[in-house]
């Protein structure tokens, strides 16, 4: 049941009493324009839900007409750059320490822990394991 099938319910009520009573009679009024109200809000929400589907359509063909469908590929491809960590220990300190693959290829980098410089060869070949 809707707010205004509640309010007319209850308007049925106060006037099968039948009683007098202005102030009940004043609050069913009010409560029957706050359900039209609600009625009103409740479709435009609803218009405006339907326009941002429309542009969420439009801009994902924009989208796709300006990028094309490679653009995934490409960002898929940075991804797995980016997850690739490897691990080592620094000779030094005995801290264990995470790196990239830029950093690797690089050549090398301070040790978070002493400062002392690791360097690292890249071999493309390696099957190491990484993390």
């Amino acid at each position: 049941m809707t707010i205004g099938e509640k309010v007319s319910y209850l308007k049925g009520l106060a006037e099968g009493l039948q009683t007098e009573d202005k102030i009940v009679n004043g609050i069913l009024d009010v409560l029957a324009d706050i359900a039209d109200n609600l009625r009103e809000v409740d479709e435009e929400l609803d218009d405006v839900a339907s326009v941002m589907t429309d542009l969420e359509e439009s801009v994902a063909d924009i989208e796709d007409d300006l990028y094309g469908d490679d653009d995934d590929d490409y960002y898929d491809d940075i991804d797995d750059e980016l997850d690739d960590m490897y691990e080592t220990v620094c000779p030094n300190c005995g801290n264990a320490i995470r790196f990239d693959y830029e950093q690797a290829n690089a050549g090398g980098m301070d040790c978070p822990n002493c400062g002392k410089r690791l360097e690292f060869v890249v071999d493309e070949d390696d099957d190491s394991e990484e993390l």
